[in-house]
């Protein structure tokens, strides 16, 4: 895994979670986004989201990299059985974290967690990055079937830029 390319990649996503914050108007970020039943607020903060859960994947996958791979791979064949109230939280999480949570703290919250990720990301040996687990694959697209720690990292940008697309802020 090239450690300097997901570290840049966790910049390229905070400048831009930033500029598009900084850009968008309060009419803007109550614009419907293209795709989602959610707005651009709403959007931006399930954005931040996926870039939080990240640190509760990398501790999954250091438990369920250390066990027999069958383990991983029930928990995931239950997660995805209950995927469809994990849509709900999903939805209604991101709905009201981008409904209340004033934008300077979405901003705030989304550095603290790359620098977090970047410090976390520093101190993961070749072997760390190769433990993997299986994930639930219809939770997310991004979610492969059999996922590494090194995987695990390069899901949010993924993430990021899949949503971005759909966002309906102009950009000068």
């Amino acid at each position: 895994m090239d450690k300097k390319a997901v570290h840049e990649e966790m910049e390229r996503t905070r400048k831009s979670f930033h500029e598009l914050l900084d850009a968008a108007s309060r009419s803007d970020l109550r614009r419907t986004s293209a795709g989602t039943r959610w707005n651009n607020r709403q959007l931006l903060f399930h954005m931040l989201l996926g870039y939080l859960i990240i640190r509760a994947l990398l501790r999954l996958v250091r438990i369920f990299g250390r066990l027999p791979e069958g383990a991983s791979r029930e928990y995931a064949r239950l997660l995805n059985a209950g995927t469809r109230p994990f849509d709900v939280v999903n939805f209604a999480g991101s709905w009201l974290g981008g409904t209340l949570m004033p934008r300077s703290w979405m901003v705030t919250l989304f550095d603290r967690t790359i620098a977090a990720l970047h410090r976390r990301l520093d101190g993961e040996s070749d072997i760390d990055l190769a433990r993997g687990m299986h994930y639930p694959t219809r939770w997310d697209p991004f979610f492969q079937d059999y996922m590494t720690l090194a995987d695990v990292y390069r899901f949010p940008a993924r993430h990021f830029d899949f949503h971005h697309r759909q966002l309906t802020i102009p950009l000068d």
